[in-house]
């Protein structure tokens, strides 16, 4: 039965939430693991499972030392399961429904300030055929604060120059509209028209912007690798990611005065509560404001 009922909520995540393949392999993979476990103390049929069943599993996810973060995903995936099986009629009580997430500690992430970013962007040498792609590329992902699996998926379709915009599809397939900065349309176009025209490109990434030198899309690791040889080459100690350029993004709009709802708005996250992070980052500035205006701080 398990066996069934997860290839339906396979199923449902595609074709009626519409999650990208990566998340719904996930939720599935976190369902799969309960049932893993539950067959580990001689099996229980979906209906069957309470309450203290999930509980169990979750201090066992504990004693295997997997991190609380780790431990908050795979619940989230089991709740996504148990709610799917209600949604059904599978089940009439959700055993999910009063557990709690472990609970986690927000971690600030890292950040470039802006110097750092420019000296990563001219460590690119652009008269180079990947230079130029790699200058645009980090043109863009600073600019406009996507993700990397946004960056290699950007079509050329979906960049309104002229307008100052590009449409991104976010995860879930949902898609927005982003600002993008002169800088990152002056260096974008520079490779399109000088590098990327030359390409003998694959028939089936025509509309990608960002190819390899063989005609396709370029892998999220080579976006990884390309920023690792950067830091090298720069010298910069600091561990950045494509990631580190999409939290900049956040953190120099904020500091700056940006309305956290536009902030929201443009880095696609759901939920408002993922952006004020950044609210939080330039704590050190506060610190320093304190210390030097409050008559009781010294």
């Amino acid at each position: 039965m398990w066996e069934t009922y997860l290839k339906h909520f396979k199923d449902y995540l595609l074709l009626e939430r519409g999650l990208a393949d990566n998340s719904v392999e996930a939720y599935v993979r976190d369902a799969s693991k309960l049932a893993e476990y539950l067959e580990l103390l001689g099996g229980k049929e979906i209906p069957e499972v309470i309450e203290f069943d999930i509980l169990g599993f979750l201090g066992y996810l504990h004693d295997l030392g997997l991190a609380a973060y780790s431990q908050a995903r795979i619940l989230s995936g089991i709740k996504a399961f148990f709610k799917y099986l209600l949604l059904e009629n599978i089940i009439s009580v959700d055993p999910t429904q009063l557990i709690e997430s472990p609970h986690l500690s927000r971690h600030l992430p890292d950040v470039l300030t802006y110097p750092e970013i420019v000296t990563l962007l001219e460590a690119n040498d652009l008269s180079t055929s990947e230079g130029a792609r790699n200058r645009a590329m980090l043109e863009v992902l600073y600019s406009s604060g996507l993700r990397v699996s946004e960056l290699v998926d950007l079509q050329i379709t979906n960049c309104y120059f002229d307008a100052g915009f590009i449409r991104v599809i976010g995860k879930g397939s949902k898609t927005r509209l982003v600002p993008i900065g002169q800088d990152a349309i002056k260096h974008t176009l520079l490779y399109v028209e000088h590098v990327r025209s030359r390409i003998e490109v694959h028939k089936e990434h025509e509309d990608i912007v960002f190819l390899n030198r063989r005609g396709k899309q370029l892998t999220r690791v080579m976006v990884f690798l390309i920023i690792k040889d950067l830091v090298e080459k720069t010298g910069l100690q600091k561990n950045v990611s494509p990631h580190t350029f999409r939290h900049s993004f956040a953190t120099h709009l904020i500091e700056g005065g940006a309305d956290l709802r536009a902030v929201q708005e443009m880095l696609g996250h759901e939920s408002i509560t993922t952006t004020e992070i950044y609210t939080h980052l330039d704590r050190e500035y506060l610190r320093e404001v304190v210390t030097k205006y409050h008559p009781r701080a010294t």
